[in-house]
C-alpha cells in the first residue's frame, strides 16, 4: 500500500514571474484556494498518511503557512468567525502530515527526490509535481489502485500535440495490458522533435520504486544543468524494471505559467 507521498516545490518559478519574484507559486490562489492544497486534498483522499515537501530556504513562506499558529489563534480569540475557525482546522490537519527536506540549489526533480531518501519506508512512494493539477478525477487514486493490481511503477500519461514534444518527457511504449494503461518500452526528456519516440508526455503523477535512489545518486547533471527523474527511470527500464504509462481519466491544468494559472482558475471555478 502506497502512504508516502513526495512533493517538490523548490523550483523557481520562473514561468510566473513577476508574482514568484515576492510570492512562493504553491500558494498563489486558484478559484480562492492555495494550488498546493489541490494537490494536498488529492493526497487525502487517495489515502497517503505521510507528505514531504521538498522547498528550498527562498520558499520558507510555504512552511509559514502551515506554521503560523500564534496568528490563527490570535485572530480566532478575536473575531470568533466559523470560517477562519475552519481553516486553521484544515491547515493543522495538513500541518501533521508534512515532513519538510531543503534544496537549496535549482539540480532538478530527480535531486530533489533524492534528498527524501533517509525518510521513504516503503517499497514505492508517490510523487506529486504541483504544477500539474489534474480535476474531476483524483489520478494518484487511480495509479494507487493500478498499483495494488499490478505491483509495479507507473507514471500519469497524457497524449500531446507533436510540435510541443520537446516541453515534456516523452515515452515509448510497448503493449496495452487494459483499458487505460501501457507498458514502457522507454523515456527520453525533452527530446528534439525529430527524435521524438511518441507524443505520450509524462504528466506529474508518480508511483517511484525504492530502487531508484540508488541510480539517481550515480547521475551527472544533464540537460539544463538538472538530474532528471526520467533519466534515473530510463536506467531502471533498461534492467527490465516494470512501468506502467496511466491515461488518467481527469482533466489536465498546467498552473504553472501565466496562461494557464489563469486558466486554472477559470476551469475550477465551473466545477
Amino acid at each position: 500500500m502506497i502512504k508516502q507521498a513526495i512533493i517538490p516545490l523548490a523550483g523557481l518559478g520562473t514561468r510566473l514571474l513577476p508574482l514568484t519574484s515576492v510570492f512562493a507559486k504553491e500558494l498563489l490562489p486558484i478559484n480562492g484556494k492555495p494550488g498546493i492544497e489541490y494537490i494536498l486534498d488529492e493526497c487525502i483522499q487517495a489515502g497517503i498518511k505521510e507528505i514531504i515537501f521538498i522547498i528550498s530556504d527562498k520558499k520558507k513562506m510555504i512552511k509559514d503557512y502551515f506554521y503560523n499558529d500564534k496568528f490563527y489563534k490570535k485572530i480566532i480569540k478575536t473575531k470568533k468567525d466559523k470560517r477562519i475557525l475552519q481553516e486553521y482546522k484544515k491547515i493543522l490537519k495538513f500541518k501533521k502530515m508534512i515532513k519538510f527536506v531543503y534544496q537549496n540549489k535549482p539540480l532538478g526533480t530527480g535531486d530533489a527526490v533524492l534528498r527524501t531518501q533517509k525518510y521513504i519506508k516503503d517499497d514505492f512512494f508517490l510523487m506529486l509535481l504541483p504544477d500539474d493539477l489534474i480535476i474531476k478525477k483524483n489520478c494518484s487514486k487511480s495509479m494507487i489502485n493500478i498499483h495494488k493490481k499490478y505491483k509495479c511503477s507507473l507514471m500519469a500519461s497524457m497524449s500531446v500535440n507533436k510540435k510541443d514534444v520537446s516541453r515534456w518527457g516523452i515515452y515509448k511504449l510497448s503493449k496495452k495490458i487494459d483499458n487505460n494503461n501501457y507498458l514502457i518500452n522507454s523515456v527520453v526528456e525533452k527530446p528534439k522533435i525529430s527524435k521524438a519516440p511518441s507524443n505520450k508526455a509524462v504528466i506529474g503523477r508518480y508511483i517511484l520504486p525504492k530502487k531508484i535512489f540508488s541510480k539517481l545518486s550515480k547521475l551527472k547533471p544533464g540537460k539544463g544543468g538538472e538530474i532528471h527523474i526520467t533519466d534515473a527511470i530510463q536506467s531502471l527500464l533498461s534492467q527490465n524494471e516494470m512501468f506502467i504509462a496511466h491515461n488518467f481519466q481527469g482533466k489536465y491544468l498546467d498552473c504553472g505559467s501565466m496562461d494557464g494559472y489563469i486558466k486554472s482558475s477559470l476551469e475550477i471555478s465551473k466545477i
